[in-house]
């Protein structure tokens, strides 16, 4: 009687895989371009001072990280006087920054050693006396290129 018949035997079809790849490289791209890569945990405090002539260094010369502050919140462990920092390393005595740029020499190689630049990026806050020490030991292994990081402002108003 009725035209039509509803066929009972009938399987749903198999979902298509076949831009599942699409899917997984457009998301693998997302991820790769919206990732920032941590150069350094830090665990001292680092408000860095203004500057009013500021310029900006080019990304081609290796550049090894000296941080000199006062121990974060999260860091009341190494005591409450300004500290230096090597990389993800705090240390105890200053005389260990001569390691650290006799490392950071070898991991550039000889062609690079003449180019390695040492930046200090010293909290605002940190006395004088330690850079010095810290200046001093850089001195004694011949690292004569130093860079004091600040960020670009008025250094007549205080904060």
């Amino acid at each position: 009687m009725s035209k039509f018949n509803k066929g009972g035997g009938k399987e749903l079809p198999a979902i298509s895989t076949a831009s599942l790849p699409d899917i997984v490289f457009m998301l693998l791209f997302f991820f790769m371009v919206a990732t920032v890569m941590r150069e350094n945990t830090l665990f001292i405090e680092n408000t860095l001072p203004s500057a009013d002539q500021v310029e900006k260094l080019d990304k081609k010369s290796p550049i090894m990280y000296v941080y000199a502050g006062k121990p974060g919140p999260g860091y009341k462990k190494y005591g409450t006087e300004a500290k230096v920092q090597l990389d993800d390393k705090m240390v105890s005595n200053v005389t260990e920054i001569q390691n650290f740029v006799q490392e950071n020499r070898n991991r550039v190689g000889e062609t690079q050693v003449g180019k390695l630049l040492a930046a200090l990026k010293v909290d605002r806050s940190t006395n004088m006396g330690l850079i010095g020490d810290v200046k001093e030991q850089l001195r004694e292994v011949n690292q004569l290129k130093i860079n004091y990081a600040t960020v670009n402002g008025d250094p007549t108003k205080k904060k």
